[in-house]
């Protein structure tokens, strides 16, 4: 099943608002500080949360990148064309995630290369 322009219009939608979400999310959490204290409690407290603090920060500017790619995909005439083996990305993958640039076949693929290139300890690290 091919995805309609119809369909497009919606997700279009769907990644400027994400696109505006994201940037206001980002200017909010721009600021991490670094805070010094004299109770070491304290100090590995601020270090937890300013560390899952800057993960958020990774996580919501990929997804960013990810989803002006997508807007850019859209522009061009690409969208809901895998990048890797260029099939149609099915129309309820592309519901689910509006930026996928990849159809499930080939995420699953390039998920699998990933967790073999990672070394046993960062895969421990990682699922702790």
């Amino acid at each position: 099943m091919m995805i309609t322009p119809e369909d497009i219009s919606k997700l279009r939608e769907i990644l400027e608002q994400q696109e505006a979400d994201l940037t206001r999310a980002l200017r909010k959490n721009g600021d991490i500080a670094i805070e010094k204290s004299a109770d070491q409690m304290d100090e590995i407290q601020r270090a937890t949360e300013r560390e899952l603090a800057i993960r958020k920060l990774d996580r919501e500017s990929d997804l960013l990148r990810n989803v002006r790619a997508a807007l850019r995909r859209i522009d061009d005439g690409s969208f809901g064309i895998c990048l890797q083996c260029e099939s149609a990305i099915s129309p309820k993958r592309l519901e689910a995630v509006p930026w996928a640039p990849l159809c499930i076949r080939c995420r699953e693929i390039a998920d699998q290369d990933e967790r073999d290139r990672k070394s046993p300890s960062e895969a421990l690290v990682e699922a702790a």
